[in-house]
């Protein structure tokens, strides 16, 4: 938020002043061909631009420069975040036949489900793990939230695996501090940083299994750059990756509310200044509220990134 603002709400003030934007001093005066435009019917003058609620500028970018010369690495989540899309949800023995589609296309990291919150997501796991139905070169990837209980439910599920990526997050967006969690930043931090504590624990009941983890400040886009770097560098402090066994810190655009390019930025500033990088995967989630995620993503991936989607 702006120096001016002690909260969210108070940017309403803001957005009516701006008319919608149309106010902006920068913006070339209205000239028509014809006739002009109707206006739209829209309330637009109660919201905001987004460079008003998440401000930040990154001169210092490099990625308009670069260019892709391989294919990053790919991680599906169609059978977990793809799978709450639908409106009807996929039972396990669809779940399975998805599953071996995405093997068979080559996908090393999947994402099988949300176990701590869905009891076919739970028996669905087991089955793949019980059948040994995981072939050695694919890593599962399981989903929880930074929350005791879900934590301790999750590493019951992955008994027997020989190999997963233990996925936390808690929204760390300047609206879901206020409105959802009614905590400040370090409360905020501490519910990830606790999470982390409480995976490294856990580890005594997951003997036998190869663990890395994986971190998503979720709401990311809809958060301060330098207090998502805050966050995550405090994760890593307490997993203690190395580059040999390296975490992942996800970057969700959980509301795609920006350009592709303000998108980037804040994934190059995020890689640059995450500790130690080189124990750090920087991997990226995005949605396509305004049907920019692929292009988000493609520029996401010059900036440090690497894809995860459905």
């Amino acid at each position: 938020m702006g120096q001016d603002q002690s909260s969210v709400f108070d940017l309403a003030a803001v957005a009516a002043a701006s008319n919608g934007g149309n106010n902006d001093p920068l913006l070339p005066p209205a000239r028509y061909i014809g006739a002009p435009q109707k206006p739209s019917k829209m309330p637009y003058n109660k919201y905001v631009a987004y460079d008003k609620q998440v401000p930040f500028d990154f001169p210092e970018r490099t990625w308009p420069g670069k260019r892709l010369q391989r294919a990053p690495r790919w991680c599906s989540v169609d059978l977990r975040d793809g799978n709450q899309a639908l409106v009807n949800p996929m039972d396990s023995e669809r779940k399975l036949r998805f599953w071996n589609l995405l093997v068979s296309m080559g996908f090393k990291e999947i994402e099988v489900g949300f176990p701590s919150a869905s009891e076919t997501d739970y028996d669905f796991i087991r089955m793949l793990i019980e059948r040994e139905l995981i072939p050695d070169d694919v890593t599962i990837v399981v989903l929880t939230q930074a929350r005791e209980h879900l934590i301790r439910k999750t590493y019951e599920c992955l008994k027997g695996a020989k190999r997963a990526i233990v996925h936390f997050y808690n929204s760390v967006s300047v609206l879901q501090r206020e409105v959802v969690f009614r905590k400040d930043k370090a409360g905020i931090k501490k519910l990830a940083t606790d999470a982390a504590a409480l995976c490294k624990e856990l580890e005594g009941e997951a003997k036998g299994i190869d663990l890395y983890y994986e971190y998503s400040p979720e709401s990311f886009t809809g958060t301060e750059p330098e207090y998502a770097v805050e966050v995550c560098n405090a994760v890593i402090d307490v997993i203690k990756p190395t580059p040999e066994h390296p975490m992942i810190i996800n970057l969700p655009a959980t509301v795609e509310m920006t350009t592709p390019n303000v998108f980037a930025d804040e994934v190059e500033y995020v890689s640059n200044h995450l500790v130690p990088r080189d124990a750090v995967v920087l991997s990226l989630h995005p949605h396509n509220d305004e049907g920019m995620g692929v292009a988000a993503t493609e520029l996401a991936v010059l900036a440090g990134g690497r894809p995860g989607g459905s």
